[in-house]
């Protein structure tokens, strides 16, 4: 599995599943997920035993994405897309969680990096992501 947009909608897939073991295959032996607080997860195993105990300890919102650019290398894909989540039960976006996603692959992921996007003293530009992540929930 090489396309960097399969391998970006299985991620999210998994995450959503609140699969530790899928989300973990799609990553290289040596690949890193750096988290929404900063956090930094080296290795396939220890990237499932990390989702583990956060799938075991916390419920976790649903990931609502729009892919935004994927540039093929060659060998490398780079996938950037922005994400929204809605808390278990609910059923609209949480704002102060939007985040700006990176991916890079080769024939799994090599780096997945979730930022937030909060825009500070632009909120209009929340407003704007909200509404365009909202078009995606409708869908």
């Amino acid at each position: 599995m090489s396309d960097a947009r399969t391998l970006y909608d299985a991620l999210i897939d998994a995450w959503n599943r609140r699969n530790a073991d899928q989300y973990a295959e799609l990553f290289e032996e040596d690949g890193v997920i750096i988290g929404f607080d900063g956090s930094e997860v080296l290795g396939r195993e220890a990237i499932r035993e990390h989702l583990r105990g956060i799938f075991e300890n916390h419920p976790t919102a649903t990931y609502v994405t729009k892919v935004r650019e994927v540039r093929d290398f060659g060998d490398v894909a780079l996938l950037r897309a922005v994400a929204g989540m809605i808390p278990p039960g609910g059923g609209d976006l949480m704002p102060d969680r939007h985040a700006q996603q990176t991916l890079i692959t080769r024939d799994r992921v090599v780096l997945f990096q979730n930022t937030p996007a909060q825009f500070h003293g632009r909120p209009e530009a929340v407003e704007a992501l909200t509404a365009e992540l909202r078009e995606e929930v409708a869908k």
